[in-house]
């Protein structure tokens, strides 16, 4: 998709840029990979967050986002997941993570070590 993406952004430059008289030069950074799970990691954190939370509050199935995160680089090198906890972003009537006014819910703090506790429980050979 990137691939693609670079070639037709050149070509509507290019093919504007001739409508008009002119050229365009198109330089194309790739930055950010994409943040792609790896399915037997996602299931395995669905599974030690649905002891925490219960299997009817975590969801499998949502759809993909465009946001660029720097955890792509680490699910490049090693197989993981990424996860998102609620936090009532912006889809919830709050700011994005990102944004200056964000505020943290405290309320998760004790969810998410709960949630890496039973991760790191499930994970740990038994011996």
């Amino acid at each position: 998709m990137r691939d693609q993406m670079e070639r037709l952004i050149a070509q509507v430059a290019t093919n504007t840029a001739a409508a008009h008289e002119a050229t365009a030069e198109v330089t194309y950074t790739r930055r950010y990979p994409p943040t792609v799970n790896h399915p037997e990691e996602a299931a395995r954190a669905a599974r030690a967050a649905a002891r925490v939370m219960g299997e009817a509050r975590v969801h499998t199935d949502r759809p993909p986002v465009m946001g660029a995160e720097d955890f792509s680089f680490m699910l490049n090198a090693r197989p993981g997941a990424f996860v998102f906890m609620g936090q009532k972003g912006a889809d919830k009537g709050g700011v994005p993570v990102h944004h200056p006014k964000y505020d943290f819910n405290d309320d998760m703090l004790p969810v998410g070590a709960s949630y890496f506790a039973a991760l790191v429980e499930q994970e740990m050979p038994r011996g």
